[in-house]
């Protein structure tokens, strides 16, 4: 039984040799850029920049206001008249209590709009020579903001089938991820797939 084996061996060696080599898709570098995704919403995010913007004046207004100290009474003070309590809408307790939350809303909006502007992808591009990739994100009031980072240093923490709505990427050096949204459009999904859409660890 083992001779028999043995016999075979040449020939399985000539059969292996003969198979065609079954290489990743991403180790042909491509000639010229690829688009990779691409998902337009400019509109949208305009639309976002200018409410955040309004978010943002709207509750600075209201720190100021409550910020301000109430105006001063005409009328003499009763003496047969309660004073008035710590917890007074008009004493400086609750007034700056109610500035540090109008304060912090209007952080949170505008700070949580522009970030999220920042962090949509509108398309990614794959350079000529398959090491470098450019992220486009929509950016501040829809204005768009490019970010070209070498392959290896990009990572895409699920797979295109494994999240509804949000493919999370991740940006060596970068805070946050990069938000793709499915509903775009991938030109180019098997090759996605290899490059930007592989995990690396980071």
């Amino acid at each position: 039984m083992a001779a028999s084996w043995i016999r075979r061996l040449p020939r399985l060696r000539v059969t292996l040799r003969l198979l065609p080599a079954r290489r990743p898709l991403h180790d042909k570098a491509p000639s010229r850029d690829l688009l990779l995704f691409e998902h337009e919403r400019g509109r949208f995010f305009t639309i976002l920049g200018l409410f955040c913007a309004g978010q943002g004046v709207f509750w600075a207004s209201l720190t100021v206001a409550a910020l301000s100290p109430p105006p001063l009474s005409a009328t003499p003070p009763d003496a047969g008249a309660p004073r008035q309590g710590r917890f007074d809408l008009r004493s400086a307790l609750w007034r700056y209590a109610l500035a540090v939350g109008c304060g912090t809303i209007g952080t949170l909006i505008l700070g949580g709009g522009f970030l999220f502007s920042l962090r949509s992808v509108r398309s990614v591009m794959l350079r000529a020579g398959g090491q470098q990739v450019t992220l486009t994100t929509h950016g501040l009031f829809g204005l768009r903001t490019h970010l070209t980072v070498p392959l290896n240093q990009v990572s895409c923490m699920a797979h295109r089938g494994e999240v509804p709505a949000m493919l999370p990427l991740k940006v060596k050096g970068r805070r946050f991820y990069f938000l793709l949204d499915k509903a775009g459009h991938f030109p180019n999904a098997q090759l996605f797939d290899g490059t930007v859409g592989a995990y690396r660890n980071l």
